[in-house]
This record gives C-alpha cells, sequence and structure tokens, in this order.
C-alpha cells in the first residue's frame, strides 16, 4: 500500500468483490476510494465443484467475504458500509449487524468506542420485501445430497480433542481442519489419526501498514471468520457437517459496560452459532448443519472428558501465546502467565492426579504468589473474569473449592490463600463441582452426530 492515509478518517468501507479460482478465493477490500485491501484463502487440492453444487457455493464464498471483512471494518469503523451487488436480505443483513457489534464489542471497549448505531448493513427496503431476496423469512435452500462427513476444526487445544474423540467414539466419518501454519496445530491434528485438510488465510498485506498509519486495532471474532472459511470447504470437499467444540461456558459474558455485553468468546457462542446454523440452511444447504459438539456442557465438564485422554498430553496447548501472529512465543507449550494457562491448570487439577498435572505445565501454577492476580480474575474477586477464552467465575470458584478440600493442594499459596481470604466470603450452597458436569438442553447437533454426546457419561 502506497497511499498514506489515516484509515480513522474514512468514511465508507467497501466490499469490493470476492473470487475463487484453482482453489484459491481473493476478497477484496477497500476504505473509501483507496487501494485496495486483497485477502486470499487457500483451499488445497480443491477438487473440481460440480454444477449442481455452484449456487450453494456462490453463497458461501460471498457470506465468507462478508465475515471476513471485520478484520479489516475495525481498522478505521467508518460510519458506513457499501457492499458491491446491492442491499442484502434481512436474514444476512441482521446476521452481520449482530456478528460486527457483538463481535467487535471487546475491541470497541478496549478503545473507548461505541458502535452502537453505527454498524449497519445495507438492506433491501421494505419495497422488496416480496422478491427473494428481500423476503424476510426466506424458504430453506434445496438439499445437495452432501456426504455424511464432520469437519472438526482443530484449534490445539483441549477441547477440539474432545470432539474428534467423540466422533470418533461412534465411528463418524469426519477429517481434522484447521486455517493457518501452526505446526502445534499440526501435530495435534496428525495425533488424532484423522483426515488432515490445512486451509491457508493470507490476510491482505495492506492491513499492517494500515496499523502502522494508526488504525484501531483489536480482538476481532476469529472463530466466526473460521466458520465461514469451513462453509466454503465443506461445499466444496463434501461435508454436511461442521463440527466445533465450543462448550456453552462461551455464551457468558466477559463484562457488562454502559449496557451493552461484551464477550470475548461471542462468536464461540450459542446466539452465533444459532445465527449461522440458520442462514447456512436457507442461503446454502439444508443438508449443511453447523454446530457445536460441546454445547451441552461447561469447561469444567469437557475438562473431565479430557482428563481421560492421556495419548494427547504431551501435544495439546491452550496457551494463546503460542498461536499470535506477532510477537514471541513461549519456548515450551504453556507460557505459565495467561489466562488461559491459569484456567486450564485450575480446570483439570480436580481431575488429574497432581504429579500428572505438573508434568503437563513443567510447574505448579497453584504454588506461585506472583500468580494470586491472574487466578483472582478467573474467580471474578476484585475484577472481572478475562478477555481469554476461560470458563465462567463461577467455574473456577467451584474448581478451586473441589481443591481447597484435598490435602494435596490445600498447602500450596494459592490454594491456602483461597480458603483463608476468599472462601469465607463465598456463599457455599453455590460451590459445588457436581452441577458443572449436568449437561444442558442446549445445542443444534445434527441427529446422526447426537450419539456422541455418550461420551460425556
Amino acid at each position: 500500500m502506497t497511499t498514506n492515509i489515516n484509515p480513522r478518517l474514512t468514511q465508507v468501507f467497501r466490499f469490493v468483490r470476492c473470487s475463487y479460482a484453482d482453489g484459491v478465493a481473493e476478497l477484496v477490500y477497500a476504505f473509501d476510494h483507496g487501494e485496495e485491501l486483497i485477502e486470499r484463502v487457500r483451499f488445497p487440492s480443491a477438487p473440481a465443484l460440480p454444477a449442481s453444487h455452484q449456487a450453494a457455493f456462490d453463497q458461501a464464498l460471498k457470506l465468507l467475504h462478508l465475515i471476513a471483512g471485520v478484520s479489516y471494518y475495525k481498522a478505521g469503523v467508518p460510519p458506513r458500509i457499501d457492499v458491491a451487488g446491492g442491499p442484502l436480505d434481512d436474514a444476512t443483513a441482521d446476521l452481520l449487524d449482530a456478528l460486527y457489534l457483538h463481535g467487535l464489542a471487546e475491541f470497541a471497549y478496549r478503545n473507548g468506542l461505541d458502535l452502537r448505531g453505527r454498524i449497519t448493513f445495507p438492506r433491501l427496503g421494505a419495497e422488496s420485501k416480496a422478491s427473494p431476496r428481500g423476503g424476510a423469512k426466506l424458504p430453506d435452500a434445496k438439499a445437495l445430497g452432501l456426504p455424511h462427513r464432520t469437519l472438526v476444526p482443530i484449534g490445539g487445544g483441549k477441547d477440539s480433542l474432545v470432539a474428534v474423540e467423540a466422533i470418533k467414539s461412534i465411528g463418524g466419518d469426519a477429517t481434522a481442519v484447521w486455517v493457518g501454519n501452526s505446526p502445534l496445530i499440526a501435530a495435534c491434528a496428525e495425533r488424532t489419526g484423522l483426515p488432515m485438510l490445512n486451509i491457508q488465510r493470507e490476510l491482505a498485506p495492506g492491513l499492517f501498514e494500515l496499523n502502522r498509519l494508526g488504525a484501531w486495532n483489536g480482538h476481532i471474532p476469529v472463530t466466526a471468520v473460521n466458520s465461514a472459511i469451513l462453509a466454503v470447504a465443506a461445499i466444496l470437499y463434501g461435508f454436511d457437517s461442521i463440527a466445533f467444540a465450543n462448550e456453552r461456558s462461551a455464551s457468558a459474558a466477559t463484562l457488562e459496560y454502559e449496557g451493552q455485553q461484551v464477550n470475548h468468546q461471542w462468536s464461540k457462542g450459542y446466539a452465533f452459532e444459532q445465527l449461522l446454523s440458520d442462514w447456512l440452511h436457507q442461503h446454502v444447504a439444508a443438508d449443511l448443519n453447523y454446530c457445536s459438539l460441546l454445547r451441552p456442557y461447561s469447561e469444567l465438564a469437557v475438562t473431565r472428558a479430557f482428563s481421560r485422554l492421556t495419548s494427547y498430553f504431551d501435544v495439546f496447548s491452550s496457551c494463546n501465546r503460542n498461536f499470535k501472529i506477532l510477537g514471541p512465543k513461549p519456548a515450551d507449550r504453556w507460557c505459565g502467565q495467561c489466562p488461559k494457562c491459569h484456567f486450564v491448570f485450575l480446570a483439570l487439577a480436580p481431575f488429574l492426579a497432581k504429579p500428572r498435572l505438573l508434568s503437563i505445565f513443567g510447574r505448579n501454577l497453584l504454588d506461585d504468589e506472583n500468580l494470586a492476580p491472574g487466578f483472582d480474575a478467573l474467580l471474578e474477586y476484585q475484577d472481572h473474569k478475562p478477555f481469554e477464552c476461560v470458563g465462567e467465575g463461577a467455574e473456577a470458584r467451584a474448581a478451586m473449592v473441589a481443591l481447597s478440600q484435598r490435602s494435596e493442594w490445600q498447602e500450596d499459596s494459592l490454594v491456602a490463600r483461597f480458603i483463608s481470604e476468599i472462601l469465607p466470603q463465598l456463599d457455599v450452597t453455590e460451590l459445588a463441582i457436581e452441577p458443572w458436569l449436568q449437561p444442558s438442553d442446549e445445542q443444534r447437533i445434527p441427529e446422526r452426530l447426537l450419539p456422541a454426546l455418550a461420551f460425556f457419561a
């Protein structure tokens, strides 16, 4: 990018065009009439697309263009959004308005912005409601006869590995899929023994130049972007299900700020799952299912299931510092300093023998007084829950209470501090761990995958 612009002063964010050829999707954006920002998504060994699937593929590609634009829109958050091809039907506009508002809520909070009333995707007017594009509720797209196969996104952490093993337990035909080039994720995917699909996402180089020129920066709903990429992949390669591993705690807000809930994990939550699942049925294929296999379960229930999967203990990591685009990565798989390390350690502790847990992390995080502020945040004690993919404060408190009742943990500095300082302030009737191990009824899992839930029994 050679034109120096201040992205914060731009007036229009434009979805310029999208295209696909020879396994490569090109997604093009621009601010005002500035230079084009071109992102590429590469689908390896992509097969020829059957003519019967072309319309569905085009719809999925269009959605990918619209969702992936969140990475660029945030650089300037201009007041107007322009979509090539014209206004959107209600369902599409509703999905995008919600995603950009709630998916960027943390970004807005940290930057002192209020995006309410600012994010409005163009939609067809009331006079066009009778048209196929403008109907308030479109009929479902036709079924494509997609093969009964499941794409299971792998993130390198415990949750996706539990989802893999749950599907394997019923003999399901599944492929481990991930976006990007993380060696850690590749190692986890290989350990699953499943067929593997590695898709590459190449951000527009101009985005980094915009950052240099003073762009707004911060968290984006990357799970939504990856979900849209996998919807394209499902049509391209032939899969009828995309099964993420987002548990029910992901729906809980991190904090509330000036009347708006701010959830670091919004695109992992149930609200987004419902929006995207309905949209895919209406616009892409009636037999393309998008769900989270772990939705009925809490983080603690998922962690208990993972504690049985010993073959992954030497390859998994939930430490997000392993996956940063820029900046240093930990020398081993666990930095020991971030909220993810703290939460996974705490959540595993009730279900693993202490020596086994310490061998995974290489240290005892609950016996380090310097980590007290981090664990306090997990407990929501004098702080809000961290902006990370961690469980609810009540879950963390239940796990800590369980440890406080075990002699092998009671003398560790942070457990001892919890017993003496924090526990007396809590209502003991709300601290049992057992209720967190029970499933809820909240899920969108397709019928053929429901037997996999027996894995959690």
